[in-house]
């Protein structure tokens, strides 16, 4: 399927133009899943959210980078949030690549609508960035798998109907088993977490005797490990489009705000031009990343360097904000201070930078473990 990727761009902007989908007044965790629901049901009645997306499970076809310039465009203004909305880029992959064809042509229509959100239950209390080390055992009882542990960090649990799983079924790297579970099985029990930014977006989720059937496995026994490493990379290429999207929108408002501002300093272009590259350096990786993966390359290690290219553009961005807008976190309460402190955790979540250099040192550069 040949598109003209700018002409598609010009389309869908005119569509957006023409369609407001503008949030309410509910900005609210809560009120921004509503809000991504509207988003997803009125771009995939008119097609744009079926693009790139396989015929199979009710997509349009063509690249993957038709749903990045999607995500692009409606995350950068402000139509969704980054975060909900990179879960559908996420989790229908997965379910393409792996769950039975019956299951993902009748699960996948469901995310890409806004009829459902999922959730990815992979972290653990002793196993957030040594993903291997799980402990959430299934047994296979029958036709069945009997589920019981804790995962942690799971974002929007108490709003998803159904949540990717990972699960020990034997020891080892080989012994990780994924399954695509039902939140209202009896046995499950989520408790959110507040963040100190304010937000309860991630919860506790517990599994106590839970019956999963069988054919709610996604792969055979044993490809949880390989799942969860075809997962990173869509994590780290159309998904960050989004991110790179909000954080462009984030720098214009910052350049309103300090217009605005009776403060000047002679910094200011230096400490903007700073903001500015990280970002502009960020987005023309993430915009390489993705032209191999529409060119059908199979993305790995390197997809590290877009994660910690992000991290650093995240927190330079909002470093800027409390360099150049004297009190707006500490004494105001905007937006701005929710979201510097959020940024701090840019170098945690999706992998942490640490785990990312080792993974460019060893795996990129050759330079062996440490000594």
């Amino acid at each position: 399927m040949t598109i003209d990727v700018a002409q598609f761009r010009a389309d869908l902007r005119a569509w957006l133009d023409d369609n407001d989908l503008t949030p309410g007044p509910d900005h609210s965790l809560q009120g921004q899943l509503r809000q991504l629901a509207r988003v997803h049901a009125a771009l995939y009645e008119a097609g744009w959210m079926r693009y790139g997306w396989p015929v199979e499970v009710g997509g349009l076809g063509g690249p993957a980078l038709l749903r990045a310039i999607v995500g692009e465009e409606v995350v950068g203004r402000r139509l969704a949030e980054p975060g909900p909305y990179s879960m559908a880029e996420v989790l229908a992959p997965t379910m393409i690549d792996y769950a039975p064809a019956q299951l993902a042509a009748e699960m996948v229509p469901r995310l890409l609508s806004g009829r459902e959100q999922w959730c990815q239950g992979f972290s653990e209390p002793g196993s957030g960035s040594d993903l291997a080390s799980l402990s959430t055992r299934a047994t296979r009882r029958g036709d069945s798998w009997i589920v019981n542990g804790q995962k942690v960090w799971t974002s929007f649990a108490q709003f998803s109907t159904r949540c990717v799983l990972l699960t020990r079924t034997a020891p080892g790297h080989d012994g990780i088993t994924a399954f695509l579970v039902d939140l209202e099985t009896p046995g499950i029990s989520i408790r959110p977490l507040r963040t100190m930014h304010g937000v309860d977006e991630f919860c506790e989720v517990y599994y106590d005797e839970v019956v999963i059937p069988s054919d709610r496995m996604l792969g055979q026994p044993g490809d949880g490990w390989r799942l969860a490493m075809d997962l990173l990379p869509y994590e780290r290429s159309t998904c960050f489009w989004q991110r790179i999207a909000y954080l462009y929108s984030r720098f214009d408002q910052l350049i309103a705000d300090r217009t605005g501002s009776s403060a000047s300093s002679e910094l200011d272009e230096f400490d903007l031009g700073s903001a500015y590259l990280a970002l502009h350096t960020l987005r023309s990786r993430s915009w390489q990343t993705l032209h191999r993966l529409a060119d059908g390359a199979r993305l790995g290690p390197e997809t590290s360097i877009d994660k910690v290219l992000l991290a650093s553009a995240e927190q330079r961005l909002y470093d800027t904000v409390r360099d150049l807008l004297p009190g707006a976190l500490e004494l105001e309460d905007t937006p701005w201070r929710s979201e510097y402190l959020y940024s701090r955790a840019a170098t945690i979540y999706g992998g942490t930078a640490e785990v990312q250099r080792n993974i460019i040192a060893r795996r990129l550069l050759n330079l062996g473990k440490e000594g």
